[in-house]
């Protein structure tokens, strides 16, 4: 019982490296959050585009009819999407970095803590994202086996 307060009284001092180390982590967050956003711009751009490009290419060619208009809403609606799930984890950089040189600024522990927390809820995103990417790639690979031994037995 007296081993679990010790750990709970426990609290961890940063030195002047660590202080340097987060300071600098911090810079260069909140620069790549603003590649991040700028990346973000660029995608919902191509989405706009992607809708106009496709919509201009049915009224063009009378072939395609209205698959070239109605392709053209689908991929502006995914691009949306991927901007949509890659802001998130941008935000969360960012306000880790705003919050971790305000608390430097300030010298305030609490401030540093909610950067920390970002930064957690960043790499929580990020960790998710990754997991999600791996079973979508799993269940193509089985698709594809299932589809192949399907083609070579038909």
């Amino acid at each position: 019982m007296e081993e679990h307060s010790v750990i709970e009284n426990f609290e961890m001092k940063l030195n002047e490296s660590a202080k340097d180390f987060l300071k600098e982590t911090a810079k260069w967050a909140y620069f790549l959050s603003i590649l991040g956003y700028i990346g973000i711009g660029f995608i919902v751009f191509a989405a706009l585009f992607a809708g106009t490009l496709f919509s201009a290419m049915g009224k063009m060619n009378p072939a395609m009819g209205m698959m070239g208009s109605s392709f053209g809403i689908v991929m502006a609606v995914v691009y949306l999407l991927i901007a949509a799930l890659y802001f998130f984890p941008v935000y969360y950089l960012n306000k880790f970095a705003s919050n971790a040189k305000a608390a430097f600024n300030n010298n305030d522990p609490e401030t540093l803590t909610t950067s920390f927390r970002y930064l957690k809820s960043h790499y929580k995103f990020i960790g998710i994202m990754t997991l999600v990417i791996f079973s979508l790639y799993l269940l193509m690979f089985v698709g594809m086996i299932v589809g192949g031994m399907a083609f070579n037995n038909a």
